[in-house]
């Protein structure tokens, strides 16, 4: 790429590569959301109906401003759906406690 190509790309573009096993994605059915001054970390877990023990299937740690967008960028998506598809329904009670929130 010579320096005019460079000069010409927009700074804000990022290449993002995913392979195929992280775009294959894993199913969650809870989350626990906890943090400390520095940090936020999600766990994305999977219970099955009937089983007691639980697995988190991944888990991701956010600085505080990145949890604050993604919670922003969580809203706006599910406005967007709702205006598409309707309002989406609670149907469990939103358990709150501690430190730890559990969605």
């Amino acid at each position: 790429m010579d320096n005019n190509q460079n000069q010409n790309q927009d700074p804000n573009n990022i290449n993002i590569q995913l392979n195929e096993m992280v775009a294959a994605g894993v199913y969650c059915n809870l989350a626990l959301v906890n943090h400390s001054p520095s940090e936020f970390v999600v766990d994305f877990i999977q219970m099955m109906p009937g089983v007691q023990q639980a697995n988190v299937r991944s888990r991701v740690i956010l600085a505080p401003l990145h949890a604050k967008r993604v919670m922003a960028a969580l809203q706006q998506n599910i406005n967007n759906y709702e205006q598409q598809f309707g309002e989406i329904k609670e149907i469990e009670p939103f358990v709150l406690g501690g430190n730890n929130v559990q969605a």
